[in-house]
């Protein structure tokens, strides 16, 4: 095959082709191995290459405001970085070899795939310590929460959790009551939500001898919207105002789906 050695390939600079190289339909353009593209390139229908895993560089699709660039910087650091009008709204890749990486504007991971398992470490999610001394009698008293263990994205605060977009959040609580009044008609748990009020209720009277201390768990998936609150509740009646929440307990909560 014959070569023509050349320093610049310029399109016409007139006509209704000014400015362009044309590859004709079933020709092909062949960049042979350890070649180098440079620069960026933009395409305007599809863009297929073998061997891209030897490209350098950065290849844009697209002209209008929500394009996506395929950023190439070398062995096993391939991203795809989605960008609208002009700023970036997310990046897939940049992770090893045998990762997938799911990243935000800022470059933080967002979600990875790794060796099959799947980590999300911005879903919101907390863990907290629940406590409630001398629960008063015939009211909905607010469980004083505490001390969390984790709160992924800081959507607990105080006592409420407050949803950031609108989902399934799953919530679960493991209360241990002492000093728990045998004489108590009713014992109730409560997960409160914007959208729903979801309860669990005991009669202490029916199966207490006599005062004593007695454990509860519960959970539930509960649909919230954007901005919605949960929080949990106690509520006794019939006996006296003793039963306390243990510092033992815990309540927990994440985005489900």
């Amino acid at each position: 095959m014959s070569k023509i050695s050349v320093t610049t390939i310029a399109g016409l600079t007139s006509g209704g082709d000014a400015n362009t190289v044309k590859i004709e339909s079933g020709d092909t353009l062949q960049v042979e191995s350890n070649a180098t593209v440079g620069g960026t390139l933009t395409t305007t229908g599809t863009l297929t290459a073998n061997g891209l895993s030897t490209l350098v560089g950065s290849t844009t699709h697209g002209t209008d405001a929500g394009d996506t660039r395929f950023n190439l910087n070398g062995p096993n650091q391939y991203r795809a970085v989605f960008k609208h009008a002009g700023n970036i709204a997310g990046q897939i890749g940049g992770g090893g070899a045998d990762d997938l990486r799911f990243s935000n504007a800022a470059g933080a991971t967002t979600m990875e795939i790794k060796d099959g398992h799947i980590t999300m470490p911005t879903q919101p999610a907390f863990s907290a310590t629940a406590t409630t001394t001398n629960i008063p009698l015939t009211t909905q008293t607010t469980v004083t929460l505490s001390s969390p263990r984790f709160n992924v994205g800081s959507h607990l605060s105080g006592n409420t959790f407050t949803a950031p977009i609108t989902g399934k959040y799953l919530f679960t609580y493991l209360f241990y009551f002492t000093q728990l009044d045998a004489s108590h008609t009713t014992l109730d748990v409560h997960i409160k939500t914007s959208n729903k009020q979801y309860q669990q209720t005991w009669n202490p009277s029916a199966f207490m001898g006599s005062d004593s201390n007695f454990s509860v768990s519960g959970s539930q998936i509960c649909d919230m919207d954007a901005n919605d609150t949960t929080f949990f509740a106690v509520y006794v009646s019939g006996g006296g105002a003793q039963t306390d929440i243990h510092g033992d307990s815990q309540v927990s909560g994440c985005l489900l789906l």
